[in-house]
């Protein structure tokens, strides 16, 4: 790794992180932090999925320590993400590098919006039946599974938005859910890339430790108005990456 691309990385994985611990969309300047930095497609999908997997981490253990998730609903969802996940990845690695390029330039902005808009906090519903909320989890965990392993960015917001506005579930509930579940797609892609030899260990290594440096520094902030911080962060390192792909096709 060279020194210009040390000083891609580095900033920009723990900005990830920070912008992840306080609204969620990490993945948004990660995954083109590595690809700003010279990766090819399948290869920066794969090695973002080793420094995510570090910073997921982290948040994981807080929520489930706190007990801040549905045991019942949270082993299914993880099934099901797994599988989901790993058909996914095997997917994207048939996918040719040419046609990744010019995904991400609509991909990328359409997730942006969906994670940066205000979203209105859903009302809990207590007489939800409680096997259609699993049937929901389930169908949510395996899709976004899919396109996490396949892509990833924004896949903790439509997880939460599958699990608190379809599937009633109270947000810190679904929250600690989310991050399972996250963390599994997570450790399915990561493996699968890491069979296929796509990922690059030297830059995910560097990233996943400025990642976790970027989740512990941010959750140990209180932060109002943290969409203020996170939009400019996002919207920047996006016109980075849409010059780079630009001046690449």
């Amino acid at each position: 790794m060279n020194l210009s691309v040390f000083f891609i990385i580095c900033p920009l994985t723990f900005l990830a992180g920070l912008v992840d611990s306080i609204g969620g969309g990490g993945g948004l300047i990660s995954l083109p932090a590595f690809l700003i930095s010279g990766l090819p497609p399948h290869s920066a999908i794969a090695t973002n999925k080793l420094a995510s997997s570090v910073g997921t981490t982290v948040s994981t253990i807080r929520y489930c320590k706190n007990g801040f998730w549905d045991r019942m609903l949270a082993l299914p969802g993880i099934i099901m993400a797994l599988l989901g996940s790993f058909l996914g990845a095997r997917l994207v690695l048939l996918t040719s590098d040419a046609f990744l390029k010019r995904m991400m330039l609509i991909i990328l902005p359409v997730v942006a919006v969906i994670v940066l808009l205000d979203k209105k906090e859903p009302e809990y519903d207590v007489s939800f039946p409680f096997p259609k909320r699993l049937l929901i989890v389930c169908i949510s965990a395996f899709v976004i599974g899919c396109y996490d392993g396949f892509y990833g960015p924004g896949t903790g917001t439509f997880l939460l938005l599958a699990l608190t506005h379809i599937a009633r579930m109270d947000v810190r509930t679904a929250s600690g859910n989310v991050k399972l579940i996250n963390l599994s797609s997570n450790i399915a892609a990561l493996v699968t890339f890491l069979m296929s030899g796509h990922v690059n260990l030297a830059y995910g290594l560097t990233g996943a430790f400025f990642c976790f440096a970027g989740h512990y520094v941010g959750s140990g902030l209180v932060i109002r108005n943290g969409s203020k911080i996170v939009r400019p962060v996002i919207v920047f390192v996006l016109i980075l990456l849409f010059v780079k792909v630009i001046s690449g096709i």
